[in-house]
């Protein structure tokens, strides 16, 4: 454990609280995984957790607190014990001192480690087992678990993927069976899941299981049949249907640009300057085009942009004796794509040799 960790997990000791590292930090540290973001839990109350470590900040998600330092995210929590969810938010919940009970609450037993300041790690339900057997199993009664907060059913599958461990039997049964739990998330949540899984390198996985499991239809979205693994999220939403899902100006950006480049169906000098390496190489990837190849290609541009381009409007202007005006900008996108077929050399000499030849 980071001294860092052992700082806040102090102060919350020598105030005279108990404290432990809990969840994914404690289960990526048996896995010998670096991560970034701690939970912690402890038997303080919200107030007492923002005065501990004098925040400027409110009580006003469930009772976690969070803050940064300079290499971690903290989340901390006091004990809890839930009772009932709406929407999959607890809406009948209490604070408690019983670490059992703040336990039973959790999703997975491979998430539901606490690790002492020392290092110590109690193991309620048998998670370092299940993490041997690369198993994803529920905490208590599954219906309860899943029907509380169906986001469980994606996130056991994403765990699943970015662990590449199996889902336990009575989990697949559970989500092949009450698929239709998943129709009470926001397309918000779904997506969040999906990205998740679809940014991952073993994103295999996560797709098969969505597929095996039926859940394409209640997740609203549907995979093409030759669908190719790509390194970002927006190549796999590039290559599904999913109209009822909300995207950010530059991930939408980001995916019809990959859409029209496969549509397209080659990767040239055209395609490289106006959408750029990045979406390239995605499309790349579906158009079998090798990435050391595009980037390669890209790094070969005669030109960037209209500004790389070694003659200016005005020396167009004063060549044809013209005024300024809409003839200036078909003069200067002609010029832009005959450097890039490789038609015209990007010296200023030729350029206007050009212009004057086919423009006067």
């Amino acid at each position: 454990m980071n001294n860092k960790i052992e700082v806040v997990l102090k102060k919350l000791i020598d105030s005279g609280f108990n404290a432990y590292v809990v969840g994914g930090y404690v289960r990526d540290y048996l896995l010998g995984k670096t991560t970034y973001d701690v939970d912690i839990a402890t038997n303080a109350r919200p107030n007492d957790i923002i005065k501990i470590f004098n925040l400027n900040t409110t009580n006003d998600n469930f009772g976690m607190i969070s803050f940064k330092d300079s290499l971690y995210s903290y989340d901390i929590m006091p004990y809890r014990e839930e009772y009932k969810y709406d929407n999959r938010r607890p809406i009948d919940y209490t604070f408690t001192d019983d670490i059992v009970k703040d336990s039973e609450r959790r999703d997975f037993t491979i998430n539901s480690f606490y690790m002492d300041i020392d290092g110590n790690i109690n193991d309620p339900f048998n998670g370092k087992v299940d993490l041997e057997n690369k198993l994803i199993k529920v905490i208590g009664d599954i219906n309860t678990k899943f029907s509380d907060d169906p986001l469980r059913m994606l996130r056991a599958i994403r765990f699943a993927a970015i662990l590449n461990f199996d889902l336990d039997e009575s989990i697949k049964k559970y989500i092949s069976l009450n698929k239709e739990l998943l129709k009470s998330l926001s397309y918000d949540r779904r997506k969040s899941e999906l990205d998740k899984i679809f940014n991952h390198e073993n994103k295999i996985t996560g797709i098969n299981l969505i597929k095996e499991l039926g859940l394409e239809s209640v997740l609203d979205i549907k995979f093409n049949d030759n669908l190719k693994f790509t390194i970002s999220s927006e190549g796999i939403w590039a290559q599904m249907d999913a109209p009822k899902y909300n995207f950010s100006k530059s991930e939408l950006s980001l995916i019809n640009s990959i859409k029209k480049i496969v549509e397209y169906g080659i990767i040239d000098n055209i395609v490289l300057y106006e959408y750029g390496l990045y979406a390239c190489v995605q499309a790349g990837e579906i158009l079998a085009v090798n990435e050391a190849h595009v980037s390669n290609l890209y790094s070969l541009l005669p030109i960037y942009s209209k500004n790389d381009i070694n003659c200016s409007g005005d020396d167009i202007i004063n060549v044809l004796h013209i005024n300024p005006g809409i003839k200036v900008k078909k003069i200067i996108n002609d010029i832009e794509l005959n450097i890039l077929n490789g038609d015209l050399n990007n010296k200023k000499k030729d350029i206007l040799e050009y212009v004057k030849k086919n423009w006067e």
